[in-house]
């Protein structure tokens, strides 16, 4: 189908090249797609005069290599398309050629004078002349092409200029004059995980059994199996490296540290090494290699966090002491990101006059980890770096492995995250945490589902993270818990949760959104079978999640109108438009019966759509017929906060 982008530029010369989709700021920045799928491209495409245009889509990996091409179709009012498919992760360029097609211009004029009864003997030989002229396509045009001027030859009849097949041979085979190249737009292809996945947020040193008592690597394997069968696709570890002695923080972020307080992870460093380090209470490199691949062979992977602060003891500091700024009096300058909580840490000076050395350094870091098989990285805080420097360490780092992701842990402006997105963060945290009303969510995701946004923009859902214990699950409800695992789960393709959620965990420091005695700062062993926990509610979600492809995408998401203001209702349709789900979830506790109008849905390929009929309850296996183009279900969220329907035709 056609689509809506904004205008780009205009060629220069006989044609002109306009309103190309996709494209981000007009190419300055890459369009995301996934590898393996098709990619459609959209030009406004005209020129002066009436000879017939012909177009072309080029295409080709961004390092080099031989173009690849398509023919663009015209569908109407000078819309051209077309589409190609990026078969491996990495990045690319495409760009739109325009030219004059001089032999179905001559036919044109041809066939328009035949109406007239005029002599047409030139006329035909000017056409018989082209084909003399062509040149550069394959075997079976030129065969065509000879053919067909031989038997003009032995004929004089025209009409053996006119056959349809000699039009197609000449379309790939004749001299093009007037070429006409847009510019370059680029493009990076993922790997499906960059579209789809749940994430699991954990700290490796509270994954013990014993309290106080720092966990290993051994012991983050031994959870191994708990995490997969709740269906995570993504272990993501908060930092694992050594943590500085000076400054370090005690419990609930306390200014002066007790015997055997272990610090934030995220005060990086020390005598025993910094980020390219294991910190020796969780084991070896060879302990966290044996992680990785304990989490392959349960079919999930690993996430690091990417913390670019470094503790007051980290080796830099010494090493290289011209990477951080000082104050007046010779100290060290401390975090400028909310510098009275994060006084444990000091962020290099990214400006200093051996800036390139530390942006070296920052890169060969993330590449000694993907030397370890980390292909996943949550940045922390990215927005407090320069943005160049991101979209070089992004570009770097992929042109070395293609199939790494940057998820940007961003909460900043709306247009800062945004930005971050288009230099090349692969996925984003988003406000989906404190967007709780209806209309808020609703507004929301329209957002960023829309055009541009959804061409460069993934969003992660989490609905909770190790610094965010949002207001509206400090009541620790089961329902309001479950609701909000649904939302980010059904919304959103990616999704995440930080440990503990699934027990409830919710104490507060009050008046704040921080948990009391928060993980950051102390060693927390749980019993990952308490009471009342949610592990089955998580693990139905992400069961259904795997066997739907409809939720395992965002974009292709429409909101429903459902009359009751406290229920937000919704269709998601996979990508081959085989799987359609319908979603109703409640945002308040009371129980109710809501009127699901579906009668307009339809599923199937664009030429064999067909009406739904029936829906069927993926949770209870429930089927309920459409009567008046809709169906009346009952939503009781003290048992289940979610109806999660599957459109039957």
């Amino acid at each position: 189908m056609n689509k809506t982008a904004r205008p780009v530029e205009s060629a220069g010369g006989t044609f002109h090249i306009s309103d190309v989709y996709p494209s981000v700021d007009g190419g300055r920045f890459a369009v995301k797609r996934i590898a393996g799928e098709p990619v459609e491209v959209w030009a406004d495409i005209y020129r002066d005069g009436q000879d017939v245009i012909a177009a072309a889509l080029v295409w080709r990996h961004d390092a080099g290599g031989e173009w690849q091409r398509a023919p663009m179709t015209l569908h109407s009012n000078d819309r051209w398309g077309s589409a190609f498919v990026p078969d491996q992760p990495g990045r690319y360029v495409f760009a739109i050629e325009a030219w004059t097609d001089e032999f179905a211009s001559w036919r044109q004029r041809f066939e328009q004078q035949q109406t007239t009864g005029s002599d047409l003997t030139l006329d035909a030989i000017e056409g018989a002349g082209m084909l003399t002229k062509a040149h550069a396509g394959g075997p079976a045009d030129a065969a065509v092409i000879i053919k067909q001027c031989e038997l003009y030859l032995a004929t004089g009849e025209a009409g053996a200029l006119l056959v349809p097949e000699l039009k197609q041979a000449m379309t790939e085979s004749q001299y093009r004059a007037d070429l006409t190249r847009s510019p370059l737009f680029p493009l990076v292809a993922d790997r499906p995980r960059a579209l789809n996945g749940a994430w699991y947020q954990m700290f490796p040193r509270s994954q013990g059994k014993v309290p106080g008592e720092h966990a290993t690597f051994n012991d983050c394997i031994a959870r191994l199996p708990d995490i997969a069968a709740m269906g995570f696709d993504v272990v993501h570890l908060t930092p694992i490296h050594p943590i500085g002695q000076e400054r370090r923080k005690g419990r609930n972020n306390a200014a002066i540290a007790q015997p055997g307080d272990p610090g934030s992870p995220y005060a990086i460093g020390s005598a025993e090494g910094g980020h390219d380090a294991v910190h020796p209470q969780l084991g070896t490199l060879d302990d966290f290699r044996a992680f990785v691949a304990a989490c392959q062979a349960h079919g999930m992977e690993v996430a690091l966090d990417f913390a670019v602060q470094c503790s007051p003891d980290h080796p830099w500091l010494k090493q290289h002491p011209q990477w951080f700024k000082r104050r007046p009096d010779g100290s060290m300058r401390t975090a400028k990101y909310r510098p009275q909580r994060w006084d444990d840490v000091i962020n290099p000076d990214f400006a200093g006059e051996d800036a390139g050395a530390l942006w070296h350094a920052l890169r060969d870091v993330v590449l000694f980890w993907v030397d370890q098989g980390v292909r996943i990285f949550r940045v922390d805080n990215p927005h407090t770096e320069p943005l160049p420097f991101w979209e070089w360490l992004i570009r770097e780092v992929q042109r070395h492995d293609a199939n790494v992701l940057f998820l940007a842990e961003a909460f900043a402006q709306p247009k800062v995250m945004k930005g971050l997105a288009k230099l090349g963060f692969t996925q984003s945290y988003t406000y989906f945490t404190w967007r709780t009303q209806r209309g808020e969510l609703e507004q929301y995701l329209g957002e960023l589902i829309g055009y541009p946004e959804r061409d460069f923009f993934r969003p992660n859902f989490f609905v909770n993270t190790p610094d965010i214990l949002p207001f509206h699950l400090q009541s620790g409800e089961s329902w309001m818990f479950k609701s909000r695992l649904a939302l980010a789960a059904t919304l959103s393709s990616n999704y995440g949760i930080y440990s503990g959620f699934e027990l409830l965990e919710h104490a507060p420091i009050p008046g704040r959104e921080d948990y009391l005695n928060s993980e950051k700062y102390e060693i927390k062993v749980r019993d990952w079978e308490l009471s009342g926990n949610i592990k089955p509610y998580v693990t139905a979600l992400n069961r259904i999640r795997r066997g739907n492809p409809a939720l395992q995408q965002t974009a292709n998401l429409r909101f429903i109108d459902i009359e009751d203001g406290n229920v937000i209702g919704f269709v998601k349709e996979s990508v081959d438009q085989s799987n359609v789900i319908v979603a109703a979830i409640a945002l308040t506790r009371d129980a109710r019966e809501v009127w699901l109008a579906l009668g307009d849905i339809k599923i199937g390929r664009d030429d064999a759509r067909r009406s739904v009929t029936a829906v069927e309850d993926l949770v209870t296996g429930e089927r309920y017929a459409l009567e008046w183009g809709g169906v009346r279900l009952r939503i009781d969220p003290g048992r289940d906060p979610a109806l999660l329907l599957r459109c039957v035709a």
